[in-house]
Protein backbone atom coordinates (compact mmCIF):
# COMPACT_ATOMS: atom_id res chain seq x y z
CA UNK A 1 0.00 0.00 0.00
CA UNK A 2 1.23 3.42 -0.54
CA UNK A 3 2.57 5.61 2.28
CA UNK A 4 -0.36 7.64 3.51
CA UNK A 5 -2.53 5.49 2.04
CA UNK A 6 -5.27 3.00 3.17
CA UNK A 7 -7.49 0.02 1.21
CA UNK A 8 -11.44 0.56 2.48
CA UNK A 9 -14.56 -1.10 1.26
CA UNK A 10 -17.93 -0.06 0.83
CA UNK A 11 -21.25 -1.53 -0.26
CA UNK A 12 -23.29 0.25 -3.10
CA UNK A 13 -25.80 -0.12 -5.10
CA UNK A 14 -26.11 -3.58 -4.91
CA UNK A 15 -22.16 -4.16 -5.20
CA UNK A 16 -19.10 -4.06 -3.21
CA UNK A 17 -15.90 -1.62 -3.75
CA UNK A 18 -12.74 -1.40 -2.84
CA UNK A 19 -11.23 2.12 -2.73
CA UNK A 20 -7.71 3.32 -1.73
CA UNK A 21 -8.25 6.78 -0.21
CA UNK A 22 -5.54 9.53 1.36
CA UNK A 23 -4.65 13.17 1.23
CA UNK A 24 -6.56 15.87 2.56
CA UNK A 25 -8.71 18.98 0.79
CA UNK A 26 -11.44 18.89 -2.01
CA UNK A 27 -12.29 15.18 -2.60
CA UNK A 28 -10.57 14.02 -5.98
CA UNK A 29 -12.18 10.60 -7.42
CA UNK A 30 -9.60 8.77 -9.55
CA UNK A 31 -11.31 5.53 -11.96
CA UNK A 32 -9.09 3.04 -13.59
CA UNK A 33 -9.22 1.53 -17.45
CA UNK A 34 -8.74 -1.24 -18.29
CA UNK A 35 -6.97 -4.34 -17.85
CA UNK A 36 -5.43 -2.52 -15.02
CA UNK A 37 -6.70 -1.49 -11.22
CA UNK A 38 -6.73 1.65 -8.85
CA UNK A 39 -2.29 0.72 -8.90
CA UNK A 40 -2.13 2.52 -12.28
CA UNK A 41 -2.67 6.08 -10.43
CA UNK A 42 0.21 4.92 -8.07
CA UNK A 43 2.74 7.58 -9.34
CA UNK A 44 0.56 10.70 -9.20
CA UNK A 45 -1.30 9.40 -5.95
CA UNK A 46 1.11 11.15 -3.40
CA UNK A 47 1.72 14.39 -5.07
CA UNK A 48 -2.40 15.42 -5.71
CA UNK A 49 -2.69 13.89 -1.95
CA UNK A 50 -1.20 17.01 -1.27
CA UNK A 51 -3.82 19.40 -2.47
CA UNK A 52 -6.62 16.89 -2.40
CA UNK A 53 -8.34 13.89 -0.90
CA UNK A 54 -7.53 11.55 -3.19
CA UNK A 55 -10.08 8.47 -4.01
CA UNK A 56 -8.73 5.68 -5.98
CA UNK A 57 -11.37 3.01 -6.97
CA UNK A 58 -11.24 -0.55 -8.07
CA UNK A 59 -14.43 -0.31 -10.37
CA UNK A 60 -17.07 -2.71 -10.39
CA UNK A 61 -15.54 -6.33 -11.69
CA UNK A 62 -12.28 -4.60 -11.30
CA UNK A 63 -9.65 -6.02 -8.63
CA UNK A 64 -10.62 -6.24 -5.08
CA UNK A 65 -14.19 -4.95 -6.28
CA UNK A 66 -17.20 -7.56 -6.70
CA UNK A 67 -17.79 -8.82 -10.03
CA UNK A 68 -21.36 -9.49 -10.45
CA UNK A 69 -23.61 -10.93 -13.03
CA UNK A 70 -24.44 -7.83 -14.67
CA UNK A 71 -24.16 -3.73 -14.06
CA UNK A 72 -21.67 -2.70 -16.50
CA UNK A 73 -23.24 -0.74 -18.32
CA UNK A 74 -21.05 3.13 -17.48
CA UNK A 75 -24.62 4.33 -16.02
CA UNK A 76 -24.50 1.71 -13.75
CA UNK A 77 -21.15 2.34 -12.78
CA UNK A 78 -21.46 5.46 -12.30
CA UNK A 79 -23.71 5.09 -10.08
CA UNK A 80 -22.02 3.00 -7.75
CA UNK A 81 -19.28 6.00 -7.71
CA UNK A 82 -21.98 8.22 -6.90
CA UNK A 83 -23.27 6.14 -4.00
CA UNK A 84 -19.97 5.77 -2.66
CA UNK A 85 -18.89 9.67 -2.76
CA UNK A 86 -22.51 9.92 -0.98
CA UNK A 87 -20.91 7.14 1.45
CA UNK A 88 -17.38 9.24 2.64
CA UNK A 89 -20.50 12.41 3.01
CA UNK A 90 -19.14 14.41 -0.07
CA UNK A 91 -22.06 16.68 -1.66
CA UNK A 92 -19.85 17.41 -4.83
CA UNK A 93 -15.94 15.84 -5.77
CA UNK A 94 -14.18 16.31 -8.66
CA UNK A 95 -13.52 13.34 -10.70
CA UNK A 96 -11.15 11.63 -13.22
CA UNK A 97 -10.85 8.82 -15.17
CA UNK A 98 -8.81 7.02 -17.88
CA UNK A 99 -9.70 4.45 -20.47
CA UNK A 100 -13.02 2.60 -19.08
CA UNK A 101 -13.04 4.91 -16.03
CA UNK A 102 -13.15 7.81 -18.28
CA UNK A 103 -16.03 6.43 -19.45
CA UNK A 104 -17.68 6.30 -16.24
CA UNK A 105 -16.64 9.39 -15.25
CA UNK A 106 -17.78 10.91 -18.01
CA UNK A 107 -21.43 8.74 -16.90
CA UNK A 108 -21.12 10.36 -14.08
CA UNK A 109 -20.79 13.97 -14.46
CA UNK A 110 -23.44 14.00 -16.56
CA UNK A 111 -26.26 12.00 -14.68
CA UNK A 112 -24.83 13.38 -11.25
CA UNK A 113 -24.28 16.81 -12.18
CA UNK A 114 -25.06 18.21 -8.97
CA UNK A 115 -22.26 15.90 -7.39
CA UNK A 116 -19.72 16.84 -9.99
CA UNK A 117 -17.65 20.03 -9.59
CA UNK A 118 -14.98 19.33 -12.41
CA UNK A 119 -14.17 16.20 -14.50
CA UNK A 120 -11.18 15.24 -16.08
CA UNK A 121 -11.00 12.28 -19.13
CA UNK A 122 -8.06 10.88 -20.85
CA UNK A 123 -7.48 8.68 -23.82
CA UNK A 124 -11.05 7.43 -24.24
CA UNK A 125 -14.66 9.38 -23.86
CA UNK A 126 -17.45 7.83 -23.89
CA UNK A 127 -18.80 5.61 -26.16
CA UNK A 128 -20.02 6.99 -29.38
CA UNK A 129 -21.31 5.27 -32.67
CA UNK A 130 -17.31 6.16 -33.50
CA UNK A 131 -16.30 2.45 -31.51
CA UNK A 132 -18.68 1.20 -34.67
CA UNK A 133 -16.46 2.75 -37.16
CA UNK A 134 -13.32 0.99 -35.91
CA UNK A 135 -11.53 -0.99 -38.33
CA UNK A 136 -10.70 -4.84 -37.80
CA UNK A 137 -8.44 -5.74 -40.19
CA UNK A 138 -4.27 -4.91 -39.89
CA UNK A 139 -3.56 -2.70 -43.04
CA UNK A 140 0.35 -2.03 -44.29
CA UNK A 141 1.56 -4.44 -41.61
CA UNK A 142 0.56 -2.22 -38.76
CA UNK A 143 -3.03 -2.88 -35.99
CA UNK A 144 -4.77 0.12 -36.88
CA UNK A 145 -7.69 -0.70 -34.40
CA UNK A 146 -8.17 -2.05 -31.06
CA UNK A 147 -8.99 -5.87 -31.66
CA UNK A 148 -9.82 -6.69 -28.16
CA UNK A 149 -13.20 -4.86 -28.06
CA UNK A 150 -14.13 -7.82 -30.75
CA UNK A 151 -12.47 -10.29 -28.39
CA UNK A 152 -13.70 -8.92 -25.08
CA UNK A 153 -17.25 -8.99 -26.19
CA UNK A 154 -17.32 -12.31 -27.06
CA UNK A 155 -19.11 -14.63 -24.27
CA UNK A 156 -17.36 -17.49 -22.32
CA UNK A 157 -14.07 -17.72 -24.85
CA UNK A 158 -12.02 -15.23 -23.54
CA UNK A 159 -12.14 -16.81 -20.01
CA UNK A 160 -11.40 -20.00 -21.51
CA UNK A 161 -8.55 -19.34 -23.57
CA UNK A 162 -6.72 -16.99 -20.52
CA UNK A 163 -7.38 -18.07 -17.30
CA UNK A 164 -3.86 -18.87 -15.63
CA UNK A 165 -2.68 -16.49 -19.01
CA UNK A 166 -3.45 -13.05 -18.38
CA UNK A 167 0.36 -12.01 -18.36
CA UNK A 168 0.57 -12.27 -22.02
CA UNK A 169 -2.33 -9.85 -22.73
CA UNK A 170 -0.48 -7.45 -19.79
CA UNK A 171 3.15 -7.31 -21.98
CA UNK A 172 1.58 -7.48 -25.21
CA UNK A 173 -0.89 -4.22 -24.74
CA UNK A 174 2.14 -1.99 -22.68
CA UNK A 175 4.25 -3.01 -25.94
CA UNK A 176 1.92 -2.05 -28.43
CA UNK A 177 0.33 0.92 -26.89
CA UNK A 178 2.93 2.49 -23.99
CA UNK A 179 5.43 4.31 -25.64
CA UNK A 180 7.74 3.85 -22.71
CA UNK A 181 7.08 0.26 -22.01
CA UNK A 182 9.96 0.67 -19.09
CA UNK A 183 7.62 2.67 -17.06
CA UNK A 184 6.26 -0.37 -16.14
CA UNK A 185 8.09 -2.25 -13.37
CA UNK A 186 7.66 -6.61 -13.35
CA UNK A 187 6.01 -5.37 -10.00
CA UNK A 188 3.59 -3.18 -11.75
CA UNK A 189 2.91 -6.04 -15.08
CA UNK A 190 2.88 -9.09 -12.34
CA UNK A 191 0.12 -7.35 -10.71
CA UNK A 192 -2.17 -6.32 -13.00
CA UNK A 193 -1.69 -9.86 -14.58
CA UNK A 194 -3.26 -11.65 -11.33
CA UNK A 195 -5.88 -9.08 -11.49
CA UNK A 196 -7.46 -10.60 -14.68
CA UNK A 197 -5.95 -14.10 -14.09
CA UNK A 198 -9.45 -15.50 -13.23
CA UNK A 199 -12.82 -16.72 -15.22
CA UNK A 200 -14.73 -13.99 -12.91
CA UNK A 201 -12.33 -11.41 -13.49
CA UNK A 202 -11.71 -11.98 -17.11
CA UNK A 203 -15.81 -12.39 -17.64
CA UNK A 204 -16.08 -9.03 -15.19
CA UNK A 205 -13.65 -6.84 -17.44
CA UNK A 206 -15.15 -8.14 -20.64
CA UNK A 207 -18.76 -6.88 -19.34
CA UNK A 208 -17.03 -3.19 -19.51
CA UNK A 209 -17.03 -4.12 -23.28
CA UNK A 210 -20.40 -6.15 -24.16
CA UNK A 211 -22.54 -2.97 -22.39
CA UNK A 212 -20.94 -0.33 -24.85
CA UNK A 213 -24.17 -0.26 -27.36
CA UNK A 214 -26.13 0.36 -23.99
CA UNK A 215 -23.68 2.91 -23.40
CA UNK A 216 -24.28 4.27 -26.75
CA UNK A 217 -28.03 4.20 -26.09
CA UNK A 218 -28.04 6.02 -22.91
CA UNK A 219 -25.99 8.64 -24.83
CA UNK A 220 -28.50 9.90 -27.24
CA UNK A 221 -30.44 10.85 -23.95
CA UNK A 222 -27.80 13.01 -22.05
CA UNK A 223 -27.77 16.34 -21.82
CA UNK A 224 -24.33 18.75 -22.64
CA UNK A 225 -22.38 18.94 -19.87
CA UNK A 226 -21.90 22.28 -18.50
CA UNK A 227 -19.43 21.88 -15.62
CA UNK A 228 -15.57 22.72 -16.71
CA UNK A 229 -13.85 19.32 -18.57
CA UNK A 230 -10.34 18.73 -19.35
CA UNK A 231 -10.06 15.76 -22.33
CA UNK A 232 -6.04 14.68 -22.09
CA UNK A 233 -4.76 12.74 -24.72
CA UNK A 234 -1.57 10.79 -26.10
CA UNK A 235 -1.95 7.79 -28.69
CA UNK A 236 -5.46 8.11 -28.57
CA UNK A 237 -5.90 11.69 -28.77
CA UNK A 238 -7.77 12.25 -32.45
CA UNK A 239 -10.45 9.53 -31.27
CA UNK A 240 -10.99 11.84 -27.70
CA UNK A 241 -11.82 15.09 -29.82
CA UNK A 242 -13.84 13.08 -32.05
CA UNK A 243 -15.77 11.40 -29.31
CA UNK A 244 -15.92 14.54 -27.30
CA UNK A 245 -17.06 17.21 -29.72
CA UNK A 246 -20.03 18.67 -28.66
CA UNK A 247 -20.67 17.06 -25.60
CA UNK A 248 -19.95 19.85 -23.24
CA UNK A 249 -19.61 23.73 -23.48
CA UNK A 250 -16.78 24.51 -20.75
CA UNK A 251 -13.70 21.90 -22.41
CA UNK A 252 -10.46 22.06 -22.94
CA UNK A 253 -8.19 19.83 -25.22
CA UNK A 254 -4.15 18.90 -24.23
CA UNK A 255 -2.36 16.67 -25.70
CA UNK A 256 0.48 15.40 -24.37
CA UNK A 257 2.47 14.71 -27.98
CA UNK A 258 4.74 11.49 -27.74
CA UNK A 259 2.98 9.68 -25.15
CA UNK A 260 1.66 6.70 -25.68
CA UNK A 261 -2.30 4.86 -24.04
CA UNK A 262 -1.17 4.68 -20.13
CA UNK A 263 -0.63 8.62 -19.21
CA UNK A 264 -0.88 8.05 -15.82
CA UNK A 265 2.04 5.94 -15.72
CA UNK A 266 3.94 6.92 -18.78
CA UNK A 267 3.96 10.79 -18.08
CA UNK A 268 2.78 11.25 -14.30
CA UNK A 269 4.63 14.37 -13.76
CA UNK A 270 2.93 15.93 -16.99
CA UNK A 271 -0.26 14.17 -15.50
CA UNK A 272 -0.23 15.70 -12.17
CA UNK A 273 0.24 19.26 -13.45
CA UNK A 274 -2.31 19.16 -15.87
CA UNK A 275 -4.72 17.60 -13.26
CA UNK A 276 -3.28 20.47 -10.19
CA UNK A 277 -3.51 23.14 -12.34
CA UNK A 278 -7.17 22.20 -13.88
CA UNK A 279 -8.76 21.44 -10.06
CA UNK A 280 -7.06 24.31 -8.73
Amino acid sequence: MLEGFTSRFAEVNGTRLHYVIGGQGDPLVLLPGWPRTWYQFHKIMPQLAQRHQVIAVDLRGMGDSAKPVDGYDKKTMARDIYELVRSLGHGQVNVAGEDIGSMVAYSFAVNHPEATRKVALWEAGHPTETFNELRLLTQDGQPRTPWWFAFNELKELPEQLLEGRFRSVIDWLIDFQATDPEAFSEETRALYAAAYDTPDAIRAGNGWYQTFQQDMADLKDYPVLTMPVLALGGLYHPLMVAQMEGKATDIRFVELKGAGHYLAEERPDEVVRELTEFFA
